[in-house]
């Protein structure tokens, strides 16, 4: 930095009671989820007077934060993990906000939160700090809060975090510090997720998304178990010239990149790789860091249906808990319990059910144990209180590790036929008597 950006940039640096002060002004703030959270933003909110309260609108908590504790702090989750699951089960008011990923930033940009907090890199020579492993739904809503008076826009300054590029027309994914109302300064390591070695079942069904996986596909998918056995599948066989446009960069992609797999030749930001934020191991930090072939992008511009459309053969190869014999797909809510959140779910299906040549995949495994009892994931009829993630119109491909069920453009009828022939052996005649009885 030039002597006038250091002596702007040490001149709104705060931190210890200075900051917990400032922040105790604040009646409304939110951040990003996972390697988007302030973290050291979110341990400095203290213990308040109700009087006062604070809205915290957040998701995909990574740390305990004391503030959950605390009575005039009310916490809003656009997408449950581990911590709110946690805080909820302990009696914590931790409300949880239905709305997909990109419904996020049209809210957040309708809530006008008094302070918008966000990780950022250290700034470069010229002033301007990176957004790095996340634009999602803060990139915008940080700009416009920066440029109120009346609002604050705080960057929780890490060296750990990547230096990762945007696009121009999108903003750059990338702040100057002359536009920062406040700057904490944070060394705190940065959240990794560890990768998840496949088992069997996920493989099997790696096998079966790897025949329907084209080359020339455009990839959307995310973490765990099944997504990292798709990537392994199609980083060994003989398909390529794929390109990636994804919610989130995982270690999975860096795979396919090292593996010469991803060429980009998409017919939309042609020559990226795009996302919207990345988590997963710090070798997958390093690799995004200055990476010229990776851009980061906000969610609005990622999670678009009419943007999926437009390119080549996009694939979304996407999770679920549990689906009907009508097709309904549950991925987000478990008997009643709020389990994780819509995210793009629903998102990625219509674009890949929408794109020319393209294929919208959901991936379950065919059981699942609950209290030492063995169920089918795929049922005749929803349970009184489920909640449908994705609706039966929208989906195409199911897919377990007993095969694949084409329900596109399917009766009722045949849909049901084709999910109890892909349902585990042990369950199929009694789901063919439950929908008999349907």
């Amino acid at each position: 930095m030039t002597p006038a950006h250091r002596a702007l940039y040490e001149s709104k640096r705060l931190a210890g009671a200075a900051l917990a002060v400032r922040l105790d002004s604040v009646e409304s703030l939110v951040s990003g989820l996972i390697t988007g959270q302030a973290r050291a933003v979110l341990r400095a909110i203290g213990r308040r007077d109700p009087a006062r309260p604070l809205t915290l609108y957040v998701g995909l908590l990574v740390e305990p934060y004391p503030c959950l504790r605390d009575p005039g702090v009310r916490v809003v989750s656009g997408f449950f993990g581990p911590i709110e699951r946690m805080a909820r089960q302990a009696g914590f008011p931790v409300e949880f906000l239905p709305s997909d990923f990109h419904g996020f930033e049209r809210l957040t940009y309708e809530f006008r939160p008094r302070a918008v907090a966000a990780p950022v890199s250290s700034p470069d020579a010229d002033g301007f700090c990176s957004f790095g492993l996340h634009g999602g739904a803060i990139f915008g809503p940080f700009l416009e809060a920066a440029r109120d008076p009346a609002r604050l826009a705080i960057a929780e300054v890490n060296p750990h975090v990547p230096r990762v590029e945007g696009l121009p027309e999108f903003g750059g994914h990338r702040v100057h510090v002359s536009e920062i109302d406040v700057v904490v300064e944070d060394e705190t390591p940065l959240v990794t997720i560890p990768y998840v070695e496949p088992v069997a079942e996920e493989r099997a069904i790696a096998g079966f998304v790897g025949e329907l996986v084209e080359d020339g596909a455009t990839l959307q998918f995310g973490i765990g178990g099944i997504p990292n056995a798709v990537a392994e599948l199609l980083c060994a066989v003989s398909k390529g010239d794929f390109g990636v446009h994804t919610e989130m960069f995982v270690d999975g992609i860096m795979r396919l990149h090292e593996a010469g797999k991803v060429v980009n030749r998409k017919g939309l930001h042609d020559g990226y790789s795009i996302a919207t934020f990345a988590g997963g191991s710090e070798t997958l930090y390093r690799w995004l860091d200055r990476n010229p072939v990776v851009r980061m992008l906000p969610v609005s511009a990622v999670n678009d249906p009419p943007e999926l459309a437009k390119m080549r053969k996009f694939t979304g190869i996407n999770a679920a808990l549990a689906v009907d014999l009508h097709g309904q797909i549950v991925a987000d809510v478990i008997g009643g319990r709020q389990y994780s959140g819509i995210g793009g779910h629903e998102t990625f299906t219509m674009g890949g059910r929408q794109a020319p040549g393209g294929k919208s995949i959901i991936c379950l495994r065919s059981t699942v144990t609950v209290g030492g009892e063995r169920r089918s994931t795929i049922v005749a009829e929803l349970p009184a209180g489920s909640v449908v993630t994705t609706p039966r119109h929208q989906v195409q491909y199911v897919v377990t590790e007993w095969g694949i069920a084409d329900l596109d453009d399917r009766t009722d009828r045949a849909r049901a036929a084709a999910l109890v022939a892909i349902a585990h052996p042990d369950f199929r005649g009694e789901l063919r008597r439950g929908w008999r009885e349907l």
